[in-house]
């Protein structure tokens, strides 16, 4: 094991990054985004990811070069094209746009088609609430979960995320539409540890608890083994943002946890909104704290996002514990 400062992890990833054939702002902005994943302790979503990109950038599957874009704009909306780069700087420019939008209309929906993985999803949303304003977030991923009553992958784990102000720490809320982030599947399959009953199902349909026959199955939509609720919500996000903005099916995009496979030109899409043009920020913020008292008067409830910042900031001040193996992987 080895402690690195975040400024280290940071730098260390992005070297990695760029000798795999990403620009600098490429490779800096995935560095940033990843490092505060593993700060908050979603090790799925961290460093465990940088193999894979590399692989990714490497094998053709992400274009190194690729510059983010806006290629359609229309008042409040517009359309960001990621280049079949990698996800991180599209989304930047998409929350940016979204923000700008937000001041001058109230509201801002910014979609990002030909993408890749795009990490925390909330995470992206951090400079909205920077602002005062509050966001949303949707993406899809390569096909993971059937549809309701299904049993082949259709829809991607489709995480769903929103970012609200507060005059103290904001609540951040993030969340797959799978039982699980299929990224804890592939953290387990890789320490070649069984997953939890209820995760997935192999690829006859059946429920496993082995990782890597659920890898090469499909993921259980949330609430999947009582309801189709989570597999309509997955079909929601799937079309936000795809059908509406231009991106990929899930179906049409090879896995992220193969090497070889297509450009899988995903989207993500974010929408950004003034409560000003609303109920007025003041407003809004005495409204917020009102419902945050009554959640807290019963003692076991957890503001959503608390966990998360309690971690990043105990990272920021001690630095991330790291494996060796890890540390290996990323010298390599």
């Amino acid at each position: 094991m080895a402690t690195l400062s975040l400024d280290e992890a940071r730098r260390r990833v992005a070297a990695a990054l760029q000798r795999a054939g990403a620009h600098a702002a490429m490779a800096e902005s995935t560095a940033r985004a990843l490092v505060l994943a593993e700060a908050q302790g979603l090790a799925s979503h961290g460093l465990s990811r940088v193999a894979q990109y590399a692989t990714h950038l490497k094998n053709g599957r992400v274009d190194g070069n690729a510059v983010a874009a806006v290629t359609k704009s229309k008042g409040a909306v517009a359309v960001i094209d990621a280049g079949e780069g990698l996800a991180f700087p599209a989304c930047e420019l998409a929350v940016a746009e979204g923000i700008r939008r937000a001041r001058e209309f109230g509201i801002g929906f910014v979609g990002v088609v030909r993408s890749h993985h795009a990490g925390v999803i909330v995470d992206h949303l951090r400079p909205a609430v920077r602002e005062g304003l509050v966001g949303l977030g949707f993406a899809n991923s390569p096909a993971a979960m059937p549809a309701a009553g299904g049993r082949h992958p259709i829809f991607g784990t489709n995480p769903v995320a929103a970012i609200f102000p507060r005059r103290g720490s904001p609540l951040m809320i993030d969340l797959s539409l799978s039982e699980v982030a299929r990224g804890k599947v592939m953290v387990a399959a890789k320490e070649g540890r069984p997953i939890p009953l209820g995760w997935a199902l192999d690829a006859e349909g059946q429920p496993t608890t082995d990782a890597k026959a659920a890898l090469a199955g499909s993921m259980l939509a949330v609430g999947a083994l009582s309801s189709t609720k989570g597999a309509m919500l997955a079909l929601v996000v799937e079309l936000l943002v795809t059908a509406l903005i231009g991106a990929n099916f899930g179906f049409e995009a090879s896995s992220f946890f193969v090497d070889e496979g297509n450009r899988p030109g995903i989207g993500q899409a974010f929408l950004v909104i003034d409560p000003d043009a609303l109920a007025g920020r003041e407003a809004f913020l005495d409204r917020i704290e009102v419902l945050v008292r009554e959640m807290l008067v019963d003692d076991g409830v957890r503001l959503p996002g608390a966990r998360r910042e309690a971690l990043a900031s105990h990272a920021e001040r001690e630095g991330l514990v790291v494996a060796d193996a890890l540390l290996a992987t990323l010298a390599a």
